[in-house]
This record gives C-alpha cells, structure tokens and sequence, in this order.
C-alpha cells in the first residue's frame, strides 16, 4: 500500500532573514510519481500531532504526502521569541515557498489546520507556488474573534496550572516553551485584535474546501462564512456536527472522504 513508503528526514531551510533546520515526514509516493499533499500543522501542532491521519490521506488519494514541523515546533530548530504578529504570513510567502522548493514538489495540494489552514489561505491568495491546484483547511482562522481569544487564554492557564505542558513536552520536548509561548502570546497581544486574512481571498484561483466543526472552541461559524463570501465560487465550506477543533482527528472517516473526492477533483485536470 501507498502508505507503507515512509521517509522521516530533516532538511535545512535558508532564509535571507534567518533559517534552520525542520523535521519531516514523506509518506507515499515522490513527486516524479504523483501530486502531494503538503500538511500545515495548528498552532500548537508538528509532525507527530497528525497522529495516523497523513497515512490514512495517502492511502485515501495516491498521492504522496508532506508534513513539517515549523521552526519552534516539534523535533525542528528552535526560533526566537516573541513571534512577530505577521508570523503567519512570514510562513505562507517565505518559508513554505522555500519548502516546496527544496523538496522538489511539482504539483500539490495544502491541506492546513487552523493556524495551517490560514497560512494556506495567505499562500494561496497571495503568490503561490507553481503547481498548486487545491487548498483544504481544517478549523482555519480568517480573522481573531473573541471566542478564539478566550479559548487561548484557556489554554494559558492549563499550561501554567494544569497538564498541558507536559502533555506537549511529549512531541516538542525542548522546544514545548518555545511553541507554547510563540503561538499563546502572539495571539493574545493587543495588536493582534485587528489580523485579518480576509483581503487574501478573493485572490485565490484554485478549489477551496474549508471544513470546520460545529462545537470548535477557536472559532465560530463566522470563520467558514467569511472563506464562502469572500472565495466565491472556489470554496466549498461544510460544518461538521458535534465536531470540536479537530475535525480530521474527531471525524476521520467522513473527513477522509471529503478530502480525497476534492483532490480527485482538483487533480482531473492534469491526468
């Protein structure tokens, strides 16, 4: 099967402002073989924290696929800190470009969850790369809402008082601070009240599939209405009931198959 070709590697990322070194996964075939699916993790996500989901989407599609874990994250070099508050676009026009490049991939789909899937949106809606022909999010961000605010503030005090550090240390180990902090206090600055992706939409050209739970503690219905109104006619949106934040975790089957019938669609027109 497909998903029985597994590569884990690291690779240096050079940037004209500072790079590193990032933890990877290829799982399927090469890009000289068939199209890949590159994985943008959440917030507090990397490499491991996809659990058997990359797996079981190249079973599902045929297609090869790509995890990394960003600076800061996982078994990746460290970054400094604080995040800038455009840290997302600094990933979607500079390191993922870089990514895509050093890794030979040709044509491709992104598939992001949350912080991921807003870092596809900018990627998309601003200067792709060549070869992409799709974007899925899962839970993506298009613009800070209070809700989402709360909930991080939620997560600050189970890192401080309750389990949640040590459960993170498991899959970032030196780097737990690191991913904890970047993420948690550059969401809850002041400054960061007004982020926004929303101008990025319109300009995206290729399929979109946003898909988001019904009982998500980071975002409202509001976020999944934004990507509809503002992509048009490239997005399909699709709620998923009782689902919290994590819809290809909570609901796998249902969204595995949502996904491969969207690539098997993107992907027609260059077989």
């Amino acid at each position: 099967m497909v998903s029985e070709i597994i590569r884990r590697f690291r690779f240096d990322i050079d940037l004209s402002n500072g790079g590193g070194r990032l933890e990877a996964l290829w799982i399927g075939p090469d890009p000289g073989q068939a199209p890949t699916l590159v994985l943008l993790h959440e917030g507090l996500g990397c490499v491991d924290l996809w659990r058997d989901f990359p797996a079981r989407l190249a079973a599902a599609t045929g297609c090869g696929v790509l995890i990394y874990s960003r600076l800061g994250y996982g078994d990746s070099d460290p970054c400094a800190l604080p995040r800038p508050l455009d840290f997302m676009h600094h990933e979607a026009l500079t390191v993922l470009p870089a990514v895509i490049r050093q890794t030979g991939i040709r044509a491709h789909l992104l598939v992001g969850h949350s912080d991921g899937g807003s870092i596809a949106l900018i990627h998309a809606g601003s200067k792709p790369c060549p070869g992409l022909k799709g974007v899925v999010t899962l839970a993506a961000h298009v613009f800070c809402e209070e809700l989402t605010r709360q909930s991080i503030l939620g997560a600050r005090d189970r890192y401080l008082n309750g389990d949640l550090k040590a459960r993170l240390f498991v899959y970032h180990g030196k780097n737990t601070p690191c991913a904890f902090w970047g993420w948690n206090q550059a969401w809850l600055d002041p400054g960061f009240n007004g982020w926004t992706i929303e101008a990025c939409l319109p300009a995206i050209r290729v399929p979109v599939l946003a898909i988001q739970g019904s009982k998500d503690p980071y975002g409202s219905q509001a976020q999944i209405a934004a990507i509809q109104e503002k992509c048009g006619e490239a997005a399909v949106v699709e709620m998923i009931a009782d689902c919290g934040h994590a819809p290809h975790l909570e609901k796998q089957v249902d969204v595995l198959s949502r996904i491969a019938a969207f690539t098997a669609g993107c992907l027609n027109t260059i077989r």
